[in-house]
């Protein structure tokens, strides 16, 4: 396994160090400290994953996310001091597939790990060739997204989280149902990670919480594919991401 390290917290070095030697000792590690030098070394040594804090003294750190989403689907998870609800969805929403607050134990961050890279691990299609929806594609077989015809690049969580509604076109699948299947039973009370993933989507599909035409959200239950999407364009941005609590 090939791991990019990106941190200049002591305690977070020394935690995330014996996360790896534990879980992978034979594990090909790149550890960096200035976060300028995250998104070379990512494209550089093109990683299994990617372990990073957000605090930086050059640099921030979010920014440092947000940049390495842009150029690589590869698994992120955040280890940082930054405990603030606001900064947990900042992340997930920037693309974070798991925030981690430390201090955390050395075990703990390494079942974090295996559930993220598990989750991001190709399987088996529930459903086999592709689906057309008004103007969304899906093939399942090469976990290709098109809308209208243009690409649309998912993280591999993000296209889990898009076959589990496909899957069930037209139907509700609940909030428990999409944390339990794309991220395991441990997250069942972890709402806010499905909001903000949802949003995210919705984001490259160009759709609205507000006005859905892909994504529906059903109060108190959960989201549904909606059958026979409407023709829409990617790209356009949702008027704003998820607040703690929020149902949409």
């Amino acid at each position: 396994m090939r791991v990019v390290f990106i941190v200049n917290n002591a305690d977070i070095h020394r935690v995330v160090s014996q996360a790896l030697q534990s879980g992978w000792p034979e594990a090909q590690v790149a550890s960096i400290t200035q976060g300028t030098q995250a998104v070379d070394m990512v494209r550089r040594m093109l990683p299994d994953i990617v372990l990073m804090d957000v605090s930086f003294p050059d640099v921030d750190g979010f920014e440092v996310l947000s940049r390495i989403r842009e150029v690589t689907s590869t698994p992120v998870i955040v280890v940082t001091a930054k405990d603030a609800e606001v900064d947990r969805i900042r992340g997930l929403e920037l693309g974070a597939d798991d925030y981690v607050v430390a201090p955390v134990s050395p075990l703990e961050l390494v079942a974090r790990i295996r559930a993220v890279l598990r989750r991001c691990k190709p399987r088996k299609p529930a459903i086999a060739g592709t689906v057309e929806n008004g103007g969304l594609m899906i093939d399942f077989k090469s976990e290709q997204v098109k809308l209208n015809g243009a690409e649309v690049t998912l993280t591999p969580i993000e296209f889990r989280l898009l076959q589990e509604l496909a899957s069930s076109t037209g139907q509700t699948v609940s909030q428990e149902s999409l944390l339990a299947r794309v991220w395991g039973e441990e997250y069942l009370d972890t709402p806010n990670l499905l909001k903000v993933h949802i949003y995210r989507l919705r984001r490259k599909l160009g759709d609205h919480a507000d006005n859905p035409r892909i994504i529906a959200t059903v109060p108190r239950r959960g989201y549904q594919l909606i059958a026979s999407a409407k023709t829409v364009s990617p790209g356009t941005p949702p008027p704003s991401p998820p607040t703690p609590g929020d149902a949409r």
